[in-house]
């Protein structure tokens, strides 16, 4: 089968590989589609470590061709997979933080991922997609049970006062999701004009651009208390230091973007004087993905605008070259396969 395999940092080539073969419990799964997110630009540069020679990729649907799903449903059945693998024995995952399994490991980075035209998985990761929800959009619900996870550990209350700094395909989600779970105000926060718009469109009650305009902004907004809860969606240090200036004292900072860097200048008396509580999230747990799955059916959820190219799953190399290009109008990109 056809896969594209990093072979070192920058470096992917096209490779045939032998056919995965489900091991008891897994099944194989035809790839349809896949989607490429920040973490795989940064797996591809080697800002976050992999084991490499991999296939990677971990936004994945396909279709079952062998095996079948932990409900029973079958060959034929398009499924998206949940691609944190996991022991099932250790303290964490008896603790119910299958995601924080010390062994465990993730599709696209320590084992191949979804970058091929077949991948196997563990029935218990396999979750049915109903014909109402399109292939193309599939990919991003495991980006948004990302999101998801980081907003139940964050207990957002109806009412509470959100500010997204960064509004890309995981902060328009988390303006989506804010809203859905009643949080009032949202305030969107972004350079970039299209990006405010379309936050906009999904519900934001008002953006603003970095900076003083949006501290004023959320300040305003929030009869000058600041934000309840503030999302920095961008995986910057600096914007780190903004989401911290503008949260309420005694309110919270979720700190969504993976920081590569290891040194930043941060006012951590600030973080200290007006007590914050700051709530870190890794991945998601498999409740997300039913949870997401019907907020998308429901209509609670709309990520089809947050599609701007789509590109042959062969054209990899170009494809992540696309993402580090200053495009005005680009967002998530989706592979065919």
């Amino acid at each position: 089968m056809k896969a594209m395999v990093l072979e070192a940092p920058g470096q992917v080539a096209m490779r045939d590989l032998p056919m995965p073969e489900p091991a008891p419990g897994d099944a194989l799964v035809r790839i349809s589609h896949s989607g490429i997110c920040g973490t795989d630009s940064k797996i591809f540069t080697g800002a976050i470590p992999a084991k490499l020679p991999v296939v990677m990729g971990h936004e994945i649907v396909g279709e079952i061709v062998e095996g079948q799903a932990a409900d029973g449903s079958g060959v034929g059945t398009r499924v998206l997979i949940d691609p944190v693998m996991f022991c099932g024995t250790c303290f964490h995952c008896q603790a119910g933080q299958t995601h924080l399994c010390p062994t465990g490991q993730l599709m696209g980075r320590e084992i191949n991922g979804g970058f091929e035209e077949y991948c196997t998985a563990p029935a218990a990761h396999l979750f049915p997609l109903s014909d109402d929800i399109d292939d193309v959009v599939a990919p991003l619900i495991q980006v948004l049970t990302t999101v998801r996870h980081a907003f139940t550990l964050s207990k957002l209350v109806p009412g509470e006062a959100v500010a997204v700094l960064g509004l890309g395909v995981t902060g328009l989600m988390q303006i989506q999701l804010a809203k859905a779970l009643g949080a009032d105000p949202v305030i969107g926060v972004s350079r970039n004009e299209y990006k405010r718009g379309l936050a906009m469109e999904m519900g934001a009650d008002q953006v603003a651009s970095h900076g003083e305009e949006a501290k004023q902004a959320i300040l305003a907004a929030t009869d000058g208390r600041g934000a309840d809860l503030v999302v920095e969606s961008v995986g910057h240090l600096s914007v780190l230091a903004e989401a911290m200036d503008v949260a309420r004292t005694g309110g919270r900072v979720l700190p969504f973007g993976i920081y590569s860097g290891t040194e930043a200048k941060l006012p951590f008396y600030e973080l200290y004087f007006k007590e914050l509580n700051v709530i870190s999230a890794r991945a998601a747990r498999a409740e997300d993905f039913p949870a997401c799955i019907d907020l998308l059916r429901e209509g609670a959820i709309d990520l089809a605008p947050l599609i701007t190219h789509t590109e042959p799953f062969t054209e990899l190399g170009r494809a992540i070259s696309m993402l580090g290009e200053s495009g005005e109008r680009r967002l998530k990109i989706i592979l065919e396969h």
